[in-house]
């Protein structure tokens, strides 16, 4: 019998980066989000939802490694990928899985400045 520990689930997300300014830019100026207010030095909080994330200067070598977060997926509802895939291109981003209509409706998948690939997906429909 396991003991209740009370876990909810996540609730906020971190991506440390190598550079927050230029990180920071990548994701309001391209992506399309903004940011909120933060007391944590030296982070960029995105006002995502239902789940907050941070860019965060990275506390760890991000170069020690050959792929970051290596095996993590992170998903994010867009509500027109492909008009968000079509910006991305025009901006040199490295489309890594193109356009496709997936079982969440439309998706791909990119690579962000520091190498993370993440998902964008349109969601099953209500």
């Amino acid at each position: 019998m396991s003991e209740n520990t009370n876990v909810v689930g996540p609730d906020f997300l971190t991506l440390q980066v190598r550079d927050l300014d230029r990180s920071t830019r990548f994701y309001t100026e391209l992506i399309g989000f903004s940011t909120v207010p933060s007391k944590v030095p030296n982070a960029a909080v995105l006002g995502a939802r239902p789940i907050k994330i941070a860019l965060r200067q990275a506390t760890d070598d991000l170069d020690a490694v050959d792929k970051l977060a290596w095996g993590v997926v992170l998903w994010i509802k867009a509500e027109d990928p492909d008009k968000l895939a079509g910006r991305l291109q025009e901006h040199g981003v490295s489309i890594v899985k193109p356009l496709c209509d997936g079982s969440c409706g439309r998706e791909f998948i990119f690579e962000d400045p520091d190498g993370y690939r993440i998902t964008i997906y349109e969601g099953q429909p209500d």
